[in-house]
């Protein structure tokens, strides 16, 4: 029991980091910009840049997660995000500055759809939806709270702490992943091609026909049947 609460807990808290770390910086680039040497309006480069990598990066998380564990993958895309949050920290130019928020977009990329995937992979479907509750409120509340958050840190302590902030939180994190989420993976059994494979949930019926003969040589009976099933669809819809 104790466990089915972790997880959603630990899954939304790194969310709830991912998504105030879009926009908590917004209030303290005057801040930040006078102290790196370069003008506020410049540093929306590091505002962009931690958006376009969450984009490019969000494609490779479900295969990552698939080859090497959604437990190791999640650990692993805390601590980049970590790495990624001293780096801005410690930052002393524009150029570093960039770098250290693509390298934590790089982690956040990582964590949100590998932490929705340990999620369904590890709550009962009974519980899915208050799981999912659990998730989504905290990564709708991240941005919101995100600017207001940066500017009380940056006027009363400093704006480094917007990011040094998330470091005990993400070695909380990895340290209750390691306890309470499994190393799940894809199962081995099932093809990616397979229309009930459950990590692959919508497959058009053209591709499953078309894929009928190596479905058949490699795949178990349940892929098959599937199959077969989607080439009789596609043959009466063609009638």
């Amino acid at each position: 029991m104790l466990a089915k609460r972790i997880v959603p807990l630990i899954v939304a808290v790194a969310l709830f980091m991912e998504n105030m770390d879009s926009t908590v910086i917004a209030t303290s680039l005057p801040a930040i910009a006078a102290d790196i040497g370069t003008s506020p309006l410049a540093l929306k480069l590091a505002v962009t840049s931690y958006l376009l990598s969450l984009a490019v990066f969000i494609p490779l998380s479900g295969w990552t997660a698939d080859r090497f564990g959604a437990r190791t993958v999640f650990r692993a895309a805390i601590a980049v995000f970590m790495l990624g949050s001293i780096g801005c920290a410690v930052s002393g130019s524009l150029y570093q500055f960039v770098l250290a928020r693509i390298l934590e977009g790089m982690g956040g990329a990582m964590m949100t759809p590998v932490g929705r995937l340990v999620l369904v992979r590890s709550v009962d479907r009974r519980e899915l939806i208050n799981a999912m509750v659990w998730v989504t409120l905290p990564a709708l509340i991240g941005p919101l709270i995100g600017p207001a958050l940066g500017g009380f840190i940056t006027t009363y302590i400093s704006w480094h702490w917007i990011f040094l902030i998330n470091i005990p939180i993400g070695l909380i994190g990895i340290v209750l992943a390691t306890i309470f989420i499994e190393d799940v993976r894809a199962d081995p059994r099932r093809c990616s091609i397979c229309p009930c494979s459950p990590y692959q949930p919508c497959v058009s019926p053209l591709s499953a026909a078309s894929s009928i003969a190596p479905a058949s040589a490699q795949c178990p009976s349940c892929c098959r049947s599937c199959s077969s099933s989607a080439s009789i669809s596609l043959l009466s819809s063609r009638d």
